[in-house]
């Protein structure tokens, strides 16, 4: 049986960036369990899907590349790229991996993770039984999409089962949910030549909100539709599916309802496309963890588990009242707190966090955190 101070569950961008961290604190007996290899979930992702957040090469003036999950990195100077794809952001993470030599170990599938009793954790594993005294879990959301929201959900098809757009048949799509993943599907399915018509429980796109993208339509994917000829694109804002059927033609029939009330029927030839989130691979550990009102997890502010002690978080599934760490730039400011309080614990000295302060990647105090934008 493998012993370790640390097991970090999940070899995407979470993982490997908090990777890179106990690499640097140098005392923490540490591994990576990844199921598939590194960067699967990006590697899944539909050939044409691009990054939202861009990458410069802006780190010689003390601003990190908003992609970036270790310092002294760069995905725009590695990939030579602003919008990388799946497939070049899953190329930087694996050079990553091999510029801070990290103990990945690929093909491991996490079975169960146990409390023991008094201290530490036994993780069933298809390697074996390991132990460790904590657990980081990182694994990604994108394997687990939500497939059950409404009766009938299974006639659609979730957008992350696409490889590429041009697989879909027809000339026109319905696709449930208008936030950034509905969207980017409506703008690639509309480039080749297809009527989209976009079916969203809000109107995201009709008046601006929050500044916050991670609520908002970013400012990429505005301007991808900003440039979709006119009529290409439908937006039925504030309906909400509740079923699906199918019909004697061998269509398809949306039932909606709109916030007021109404009744709208949707027909279409061909399946629909689900683009309405994921679930989250904290589900298979969820006993493990106190629920907030909104069906999230509750952390202490050291990202860790509020019902068990030495089990942190890391990555999108992060959230804090009302801010939300989904995207890179965000989550990666929670890597050096959740290293400072592991290395507090081991007594292990944690100067050499303070590089991670410094470029913004070990944010502590929340209460400075929150829209500011007046215009």
């Amino acid at each position: 049986m493998n012993h370790y101070d640390c097991v970090i569950v999940g070899g995407g961008a979470a993982g490997i960036g908090m990777g890179c961290v106990l690499q640097d604190l140098g005392a923490v007996n540490f591994t990576i369990l990844e199921r598939g290899e590194i960067g699967s979930s990006f590697l899944q992702w539909p050939k044409e899907m691009r990054m939202i957040t861009p990458s410069f090469t802006s780190n010689a003036y003390g601003m990190l590349d908003l992609n970036a999950i270790a310092i002294h990195t760069s995905p725009a100077y590695t990939l030579g790229t602003e919008h990388p794809s799946g497939e070049d952001y899953a190329d930087y993470l694996q050079a990553v991996a091999a510029y801070k030599e990290l103990p990945v170990q690929t093909g491991v599938d996490v079975i169960e993770v146990r409390r023991l009793e008094g201290e530490g954790f036994e993780l069933n594993t298809s390697a074996g039984v390991m132990r460790s005294r904590f657990v980081i879990w990182a694994a990604g959301e994108f394997q687990y999409p939500r497939l059950d929201g409404f009766p009938g959900a299974e006639y659609a098809l979730h957008n992350s089962f696409i490889r590429e757009w041009s697989e879909i048949a027809g000339d026109e799509t319905v696709i449930i949910g208008g936030y950034e993943s509905g969207a980017d599907a409506a703008i690639h399915l509309a480039k080749l030549g297809k009527k989209v018509t976009i079916i969203d429980r809000n109107g995201r796109w009709l008046e601006k909100g929050s500044s916050d993208p991670s609520v908002e339509l970013s400012p990429f994917t505005k301007d991808r539709l900003n440039r979709v000829e006119d009529g290409q694109i439908q937006l039925l804002p504030g309906h909400e599916v509740h079923w699906i059927e199918r019909t004697e033609d061998g269509g398809y029939l949306l039932f909606c309802e709109n916030i007021e009330g109404g009744e709208r029927f949707v027909k279409t030839a061909h399946p629909p496309i689900l683009a309405t989130g994921f679930q989250g691979s904290l589900t298979m550990i969820k006993h493990m963890f106190e629920q907030n009102p909104q069906g999230g997890v509750l952390l202490t502010e050291k990202d860790e588990s509020t019902l068990t002690p030495g089990l942190f978080v890391s990555g999108p599934s992060v959230s804090h009242g009302q801010l939300l760490f989904c995207f890179i730039y965000k989550f990666r400011q929670r890597f050096g707190v959740i290293a400072e309080a592991i290395a507090a614990r081991m007594d292990v000295d944690t100067t050499v966090l303070q590089q991670y302060r410094d470029q913004g990647m070990m944010l502590s105090d929340l209460s400075c955190c929150g829209e500011d934008c007046k215009c």
